[in-house]
Order: C-alpha cells, then sequence, then structure tokens
C-alpha cells in the first residue's frame, strides 16, 4: 500500500503540489477557449476527473474510470450542440488523461472490466476531438486522429507491458515466498529433530535402567531428568527463535549460526553428554577464520543433522568423529565429514534418508558444493561434503 501524502518527503510533496497546479492551470487553458462560462467549467470538470481516475488506488479505477469516461463522452456529445466551442484546443490534457486511463486500467483491471474500460477510454480520446468546430472536423480527422489512434495502440501496449511485468514479479515473489518457508521447514527440522532425538534417547535410558526391577539410584535418576529437562529447554529455545524468525524474516539472520565455525563446539560436546564419544577435529585455519554465511550454515546444518541420524539410527555406535578441514589439493575448497563405528542393522542404505537428508544434500547443492553419505571404508557410516570457500574472508557486517 502507498503511504499517505503527508508521510512523503517534502521535496517530493512540493514535486507533486507543483505537477497538479500544472496539469489543473493546462485545463483551465483549455477549457476559457470557449469564452463561455458553463463550457469552461465542465471542461474543467471532465478533466478533473480523468485526472482523479489516474490517482485512485487500483480497487476504486473501476468506478473512476467508468465516471471519468462517461463524463467526457457526454460533454463531447453537448458541445458538438453548442455554438461555443473552444477555437484552438479540443481538449488534448484531458485527452491525454484518458490515454493514461487506457494503460492504467488495461494493467491493474480484470480482463472483461478491462476491455470495455480500454475501448471505452480509448474512443472517448478520440471522440473528444469533435467539440472543436465543424470546419475544422476535417483537418483534424486528417492530421490530428491518427497521432490519437496512435496513442490508443501505445497505451494498450504500455498497460499491456507494465501487466505483465506486475505478473512476472509476484510470482518472483511467490517463489521467493515458497523457497522461504522451505527454509525455514529445513530449520524447524534440524531444531526439533536434535533435541527430540535427544530427549527420547534419554528417556530409553531411563526405562532401560529401571526394566529390570532395578531402580537407579536418586542421584543417577536426577541426573537423567536433569538431562531430559535440558533438552526440552533447548528444544523451547530453539522453537522461539525460528517463531521469532517467521515472525520477523528480517531478523533471521540473527538465529542463525554466526560468521565462524566455533558453534561447532558445543553442538559436538553436548551429543557427547548425552550419546556416544564425538571427537570434533577442526582445522586451526578454520577455527577464528570469518566463513560466508551460507558456508557456515551448510557446515552447521551437516554437523547437526549427520549427529542426529546416528542419535535415532545407529546401532552399537562407541565413537563419532567430526572433521572439518582445508582440503589438501585444493585449498580454496572446505571439507567436512562426520563419521562413526556403529554396525548391524542400523546401517542401511536408507539411514537418514528423510527429509533433513534431502534438505541437506539441497542446502549443500545450492552452496556451490556436494554431498555424499553412506558406509564407511572401516564400517559405520559417514557423511562428508564439500563446500567451495570463495572469497571466504568475508568481514562479519558482509
Amino acid at each position: 500500500m502507498s503511504r499517505p501524502f503527508q508521510a512523503r518527503p517534502t521535496l517530493r510533496q512540493a514535486l507533486y503540489a507543483l505537477g497538479g497546479a500544472v496539469v489543473l492551470a493546462l485545463l483551465v487553458f483549455e477549457g476559457i477557449q470557449t469564452h463561455y462560462l458553463p463550457t469552461t467549467v465542465a471542461s474543467v470538470a471532465t478533466g478533473v476527473l480523468c485526472v482523479v481516475a489516474l490517482l485512485v488506488r487500483p480497487a476504486r479505477l473501476p468506478v473512476a474510470a467508468t465516471v471519468a469516461v462517461g463524463a467526457s463522452l457526454a460533454f463531447t456529445v453537448v458541445t458538438m450542440n453548442l455554438t461555443h466551442r473552444p477555437e484552438a484546443t479540443p481538449g488534448l490534457t484531458e485527452a491525454c488523461a484518458l490515454l493514461l486511463v487506457v494503460t492504467r486500467c488495461a494493467r491493474h483491471l480484470p480482463l472483461l472490466r478491462a476491455t470495455a474500460l480500454v475501448v471505452s477510454a480509448g474512443f472517448a480520446a478520440g471522440f473528444l476531438l469533435l467539440r472543436t468546430e465543424a470546419a475544422q472536423w476535417v483537418d483534424v480527422a486528417t492530421f490530428v486522429a491518427p497521432l490519437v489512434f496512435f496513442g490508443d495502440i501505445l497505451a494498450l501496449v504500455l498497460g499491456l507491458y507494465l501487466r505483465q511485468s506486475d505478473t512476472l514479479r509476484a510470482r518472483r515473489r511467490t517463489a521467493d515466498l515458497q523457497e522461504q518457508r522451505l527454509e525455514y521447514a529445513r530449520e524447524l527440522h534440524d531444531f526439533v529433530a536434535h533435541h527430540v532425538t535427544a530427549i527420547v534417547a534419554q528417556t530409553k535410558a531411563v526405562r532401560f535402567a529401571t526394566a529390570g526391577g532395578h531402580a537407579p539410584p536418586a542421584a543417577d535418576l536426577d541426573a537423567m531428568l536433569a538431562s531430559i529437562e535440558a533438552s526440552g529447554s533447548e528444544a523451547m529455545t530453539s522453537m522461539r527463535s525460528m517463531v521469532s524468525v517467521l515472525r520477523e524474516p528480517a531478523g533471521s539472520a540473527e538465529t542463525r549460526p554466526g560468521g565462524t565455525l566455533a558453534p561447532l563446539r558445543p553442538l559436538v560436546a553436548d551429543f557427547s553428554r548425552h550419546g556416544p564419544t564425538a571427537e570434533l577435529t577442526l582445522d586451526p585455519r578454520l577455527a577464528d577464520r570469518a566463513l560466508a554465511p551460507q558456508i557456515t550454515t551448510s557446515v552447521h546444518r551437516l554437523v547437526q543433522e549427520s549427529l542426529t541420524n546416528i542419535r535415532k539410527h545407529g546401532v552399537a555406535v562407541g565413537k563419532v568423529v567430526v572433521d572439518v578441514r582445508l582440503s589438501r589439493e585444493q585449498p580454496d575448497r572446505l571439507e567436512a565429514f562426520v563419521a562413526d563405528d556403529g554396525r548391524g542393522a542400523g546401517q542401511s542404505s536408507s539411514r537418514g534418508g528423510g527429509y533433513g537428508l534431502l534438505g541437506l544434500t539441497e542446502r549443500i547443492e545450492a552452496a556451490g558444493g556436494s554431498l555424499e553419505a553412506g558406509r564407511g571404508e572401516a564400517g559405520g557410516w559417514r557423511v562428508a561434503a564439500v563446500l567451495p570457500l570463495g572469497d571466504a574472508r568475508v568481514e562479519a557486517g558482509a
């Protein structure tokens, strides 16, 4: 929705006021050419109605355009039966306004209504030439009418072009919103799956400890429940962050990992507290290096999704290795992998093959990288990605 006139900059208000004054002056000048007060007033009134049709909101355009075109046609018919007619101009300012009405109707209105008003306004702009003296009709038809007809065609083409541009812009916006929703869905999956999986794993541990009829010591049970509580709190915090992103997309970057890979350390440490031992090997050249946001986010999601899948699907996993380093062969590329030493039925080709891994693949490919997931050379499961750093030494403000 456009801003109110009072809310616009002072200079722009002044320019609009000056333009309105010039148009009004032209309408008055053309009106007084009849040397008859009633026709002068009527000429100015019909011209103002046509200008108003250019200023109203699209929702009110059909009514405003219909009134303007009807008033112009009616005044032309009346003028043809009067002796007081304009000497120099039949109302070219009003004709130009009608041509712009053609453009605006072709741009904003539904097809059927636009067709009716485009034809009517274009006809009114040409019919307006008959307000001159009857003796001048031949010259008007010879020299002026072709220009008005060409103006009608040009106005229609311009309106259709703007209509197509609006349609393409709306489609791009819809596609951007859809991409944003998919991004939020991936973020939501990452947040929820990581924390809820931890809660489920810890709950199973409590049930396993009490299944034999031997309840664990109060201190151990309290520690297990405290871990579940902590995971639930972290899940709620993540959900609040996600909701804040949905409410205010402009601030979404603040809820994502920063410009370095430092968030990997607490992520891996949290996994070790609630599951198998995990070791993080982070290349010293990357430890405090500022990277492009899509790189840090992709690596963070790679590790988070891999650890979540290990917790959900891994069998007899004793150790997890997380390795993030610069490629030896290509120093401008980053290599990251997560591997475990699990075995058994959990190591299937479809392990972790749900929406999380699919979304992770899409994310890394969008950043120009590649992702591989499958059995490791020494057994277990391995997820590896290669990402191009490009000009990765970006400043924090970038």
